[in-house]
């Protein structure tokens, strides 16, 4: 299956780029201080644990986050989102990935889920996105379906928080 959009890619980029026709989306939060924190939370991200840890379902074809890997998120046991994960990284002070949207997704487009730790020791949990509805029901739920997809991002970092912080998910 191919991706069906065309800018594969662009959200490895951090000038925040989103291709014509498509809404952004840009979330940031804050986990935490320090070496361990960031540890965990990378490792969460990359083992699909973050993403686990919210209620959804998730099918992936790896255990870890891997170009090429292909992962399906099942939204309310109803909604099948099919995606490829586009990019990855693990770098000492960075790691994270994103996925592309498949043919049978609700939406179009591209999202990734960035920890860094900064000069400060500062930990953070980036969510940057674009996408446009694919589905009739997307396309009907307008600003309501945007309105989804940032609290599905700031969930994400309340979630990882906990995970990074070595709480129990409630």
């Amino acid at each position: 299956m191919s991706f069906t959009y065309d800018a594969v890619g662009v959200t490895r980029e951090q000038s925040g780029t989103c291709p014509p026709g498509f809404h952004p989306l840009h979330v940031r939060t804050r986990l935490g201080e320090g070496e361990p924190v960031f540890r965990r939370a990378a490792e969460a991200v990359l083992t699909w644990e973050m993403h686990r840890s919210l209620g959804v379902g998730l099918d992936a074809g790896a255990d870890r986050a891997a170009p090429g890997v292909d992962v399906t998120v099942t939204l309310a046991g109803l909604i099948k989102a099919p995606c490829r994960v586009v990019w990855a990284v693990e770098e000492p002070r960075r790691a994270g990935w994103a996925y592309g949207t498949l043919p049978g997704h609700p939406e179009c487009g591209e999202e990734s889920f960035v920890v860094d730790r900064t000069g400060d020791g500062t930990v953070w949990l980036t969510v940057t996105a674009f996408s446009r509805p694919a589905k009739w029901y997307a396309r009907a739920g307008g600003a309501a379906t945007r309105g989804l997809q940032h609290a599905y991002a700031r969930r994400c970092g309340t979630v990882l928080r906990r995970l990074a912080a070595g709480e129990a998910e409630d």
